[in-house]
């Protein structure tokens, strides 16, 4: 039987407003295999981003526990969680969120750095850019000199530096356009088949479609 890599039980976000208290998500259970790939996707609003943000362990639950590679989050202090997040959970953005005045090299390291407490003298950043397509002479260009397509792949790159077990895709193709959006779902596919647990957020069915499972939420909830 398959490890159950991510596993969210009763999952409840609340978030106190002064208007009132928005409930993002309401009792959420789900579980997710090692090596699969799955697709979140539901209308504007319905908690799709929340839920990812939780995973992530970018936000704690209100209520509810929520266990990665069978450790529970709740009972993790902060540095414990940094240090999950650093080593098993790799993300994608669809804003690419690259800094700004670091290089595609550097944005790629910076994860690495974080991690080691060193540069990396092993040539993986190298090799992670040369793999998703950026080549040595676009490696030395900050984010602004490069296509969205292009700060994409290094977004992907810097997401798999620290070898995550996890890869969460926020609307991985939002800002790009449908050409360029299919390279990045095949470049994702292509890491799923070497055995790389995807979870990506999606409104598109067609980007959807190259996920092996879609969970609907609506409301806060698995519809």
């Amino acid at each position: 039987m398959s490890i159950p890599v991510i596993e969210l039980d009763d999952v409840t976000k609340v978030y106190p407003l002064p208007a009132g208290d928005v409930t993002a998500l309401s009792g959420i259970s789900i579980r997710i295999d090692e090596g699969e790939f799955v697709a979140i996707m539901g209308p504007s609003g319905s908690g799709k981003s929340t839920l990812l943000n939780q995973i992530g362990c970018l936000d704690r639950p209100t209520s509810g526990d929520l266990f990665l590679a069978g450790k529970n989050t709740r009972e993790m202090d902060d540095r414990e969680l940094t240090s999950l997040r650093l080593s098993s959970i790799g993300y994608i953005f669809q804003k690419f969120n690259l800094i700004p005045l670091l290089s595609a090299y550097e944005n790629v390291e910076y994860p690495y750095i974080m991690k080691h407490r060193k540069n990396d003298d092993t040539g993986r950043v190298r090799d992670l850019l040369a793999l998703v397509g950026i080549d040595e002479s676009l490696s030395t260009h900050k984010p602004n000199e490069l296509s969205g397509g292009q700060q994409q792949r290094v977004a992907i790159a810097r997401a798999l530096v620290n070898d995550p077990a996890i890869l969460l895709c926020d609307e991985p193709t939002g800002n790009l356009d449908s050409q360029t959006g299919t390279q990045i779902m095949e470049a994702l596919s292509e890491l799923h088949k070497k055995g790389r647990t995807i979870v990506m957020v999606t409104h598109e069915s067609e980007i959807a479609a190259y996920a092996e499972r879609t969970i609907v939420i609506r409301d806060g909830r698995v519809a």
